[in-house]
């Protein structure tokens, strides 16, 4: 099953007897969300979905982005029209980090046909509208473990064990600068693997042969296990996606740095390499 749509598939399926539910799932750091952009102009048929209280729980020892109440995001999916009968298209503003993040999240906990507009809204060059819709209430129930999850041991053993890949920008990985987390550098055993590697400069996924050229040169072919994170476990869900295209499965590591630095006995590693 595909992962992404693009834009005229997506067109074409809206205007077909089974249109999927859609899902604009804008965020922006530092903001707290994007409804006023999504109420000017959305997809027609799209339900908005803050990413920090429904895709996230609030921050804590978990991270800045812990997985959310499940009571919470099953409610909000019910709200979109989210059942497992219909498909699901994700988007978010175009680099993909939120979109993924749902759509790893209906992954997650069962859903079994969800997809990430590739490009995101940028891409759509259909109508736009300022329209709410009230879809009919859904039925789906968030029944998580469907998809590998890492814990801050798991992501330990995994990068000795495995391939866990880091998906923040390389200097942040090598603990140059850390603009937000409050210690710089990587889980020990970690590769560097930024996500913006994973797309051209429209924001669009690049080729599936070309990511398992990149994956398989970072060792994804031979490891036993892979696994992603990042700041806080949303641009990881951008790398994970990436991995299904290129046909690798991938844990996430929802904490990610943020929880993982926030715990003064891990081990911190810098530099280019490892470590």
């Amino acid at each position: 099953m595909n992962a992404i749509i693009s834009a005229s598939e997506l067109a074409s399926e809206s205007a077909g007897p089974r249109p999927p539910v859609l899902l604009d799932v804008r965020y922006q750091m530092g903001v707290p969300n994007l409804r006023s952009a999504y109420e000017t102009a959305h997809i027609p048929g799209a339900v908005f979905i803050d990413m920090e209280a429904e895709l996230a729980a609030p921050p804590g020892a978990g991270g800045r982005h812990p997985l959310p109440d499940l009571a919470v995001f099953g409610a909000a999916m019910r709200r979109a029209g989210v059942t497992p009968s219909r498909p699901v298209v994700v988007y978010d503003g175009g680099q993909g980090w939120a979109a993924a993040r749902a759509w790893w999240l209906l992954r997650f906990t069962g859903h079994p046909d969800v997809r990430v507009l590739d490009g995101g809204l940028p891409a759509w060059t259909g109508p736009l509208t300022s329209e709410i819709p009230s879809p009919p209430e859904g039925d789906f129930v968030p029944a998580p473990g469907a998809a590998p999850l890492l814990d801050a041991d798991g992501a330990a053993v995994l990068a000795r064990s495995g391939l866990l890949l880091d998906a923040r920008a390389a200097e942040r990985y090598r603990g140059e600068v850390e603009p937000i987390d409050p210690v710089a550098g990587h889980i020990p055993g970690a590769v560097s693997a930024p996500t913006m590697e994973n797309v051209d400069e429209d924001g669009r996924f690049l080729p599936a042969e070309a990511l398992a050229a990149r994956f398989k040169a970072l060792g994804a072919a031979e490891a036993a296990e892979v696994g992603v994170y990042c700041g806080s476990g949303v641009s990881a869900a951008q790398q994970v996606l990436a991995l299904e295209i290129a046909g690798f499965r991938a844990a996430l590591y929802v904490g990610s740095w943020s929880e993982w630095c926030a715990d003064a006995s891990r081990p911190v590693a810098t530099g280019p390499h490892p470590g």
